[in-house]
């Protein structure tokens, strides 16, 4: 019988590096296996050989957890707006808790089962309300014995708590993290205050994903790090940023792009950019580091080769990639061979091939969240009417 495998909080106790996954919904969109719009992880259900690959491209690549692909899979937002899946969140979170145990089960990896926020909310249901929801999506955790749970995707920090509040009834370990930026959250509620309220609902890990490149969350979490310790409290931190450069981002973040979410690959962060945020967040104190949207496997290694000192041994990918460029010296081309060293890469400063293109975007900037009319859902399919409102709308701004 293989030795019971280290919790999370005995790793993070320990010191040790945890590195997280990558971004399942971007990746599975672009594999043809998720619909962008909705963004909900039906395809746990319809497609369990695209999910466990990605999972095992990730566990490969140095990951350390395993999130269950239930991102979105809460009953409000699978029936949300015309999205008719004749499936239930219970169905959906039970085959990602199986796909993700049966592929950690392959390594040294942990489960983590994962909330997000609601349509409900946004719609400003009742506090009991939407409690409801999450100790719906819980009830399945539990059943499936997850190792973890993470709160993730909360762009305000109210809901988030109640999210807290819900998992600490489970007695399993909590995680959460919010995506926002430096400015904090969508009402103004700043990331060292965000981190506070957090921690004092119970959650032992807090941090931020998604929304913003891995920089600026590496600051927002630096944020949320000072105003816990200078609350008198103790935490560890978790980031698991965009897989973009978002330098032109408002509050917001790349939601508000012009280019999201179709037109964003020229942003991609280089394999040695992931080096330079895995240096960035471990000399910040953070030891839970992964990624989010735009992170593919080849990203989540560059973090493990990165940290290989520290944690004494590189991934099983690295089988299959030299250290900074090593394997170029077996090119056929001469100049290309010549590139088979750390400096090349590291000074880079790669062309977007795009001569028509700006550098930056100016970011649509709505002004419009929780109890705003625009962002009340609903269970009916977005109507034409609806949808030339926003046209003429968007042409203002």
């Amino acid at each position: 019988m293989a030795p019971a495998k280290k919790g999370i909080l005995e790793r993070l106790n320990a010191g040790e590096v945890v590195i997280g996954d990558g971004g399942f919904v971007f990746a599975l969109e672009k594999r043809g296996y998720v619909k962008a719009g909705p963004w909900t992880p039906e395809a746990s259900v319809q497609y369990p050989d695209a999910v466990r690959q990605l999972h095992r491209e990730f566990l490969r690549a140095g990951s350390n957890v395993m999130q269950t692909f239930t991102f979105y899979a809460s009953d409000d937002k699978l029936e949300n707006r015309g999205n008719n899946l004749k499936l239930t969140g219970a169905q959906i979170n039970e085959a990602a808790c199986d796909l993700a145990r049966e592929v950690a089960n392959e390594g040294d990896a942990l489960v983590a089962g994962g909330v997000s926020q609601t349509p409900s909310y946004l719609s400003c249901k009742s506090k009991a309300d939407v409690k409801a929801i999450f100790r719906k999506q819980l009830d399945v955790f539990i059943k499936k014995n997850v190792d973890f749970l993470i709160a993730e995707y909360f762009e305000h920090v109210e809901e988030a708590v109640w999210a807290v509040e819900v998992m600490k009834e489970t007695g399993k370990p909590v995680a959460t993290s919010l995506c926002i930026g430096p400015k904090g959250d969508m009402h103004g509620v700043s990331p060292g205050e965000c981190a506070v309220r957090l921690v004092k609902a119970g959650a032992q890990i807090v941090g931020v994903n998604c929304h913003f490149d891995p920089m600026t969350c590496v600051e927002t979490v630096k944020q949320m790090k000072e105003g816990v310790e200078k609350a008198g409290l103790k935490a560890h931190y978790m980031v698991q940023p965009l897989a973009y450069h978002t330098p032109d981002c408002n509050c917001q973040g790349f939601i508000d792009l012009p280019e999201f979410p179709f037109g964003l690959e020229p942003r991609i962060l280089t394999r040695w950019d992931m080096h330079k945020y895995a240096r960035e967040a471990y000399n910040a104190g953070i030891r839970f580091i992964g990624g989010c949207c735009g992170f593919e496997a080849y990203h989540i290694r560059a973090i493990a080769e990165e940290l290989a000192p520290e944690r004494g041994f590189l991934p099983s990918a690295s089988e299959k990639h030299g250290s900074w460029g090593a394997g170029l010296e077996m090119h056929t081309k001469p100049w290309v061979r010549a590139r088979a060293r750390r400096d090349y890469w590291e000074n880079l400063k790669p062309a977007s091939g795009r001569p028509q293109c700006p550098s930056m975007s100016v970011p649509d900037s709505w002004g419009v969240t929780k109890g705003h009319a625009d962002l009340m859902q609903q269970k009916e399919a977005t109507s034409k009417e609806e949808l030339e409102q926003l046209f003429d709308k968007s042409k203002t701004h």
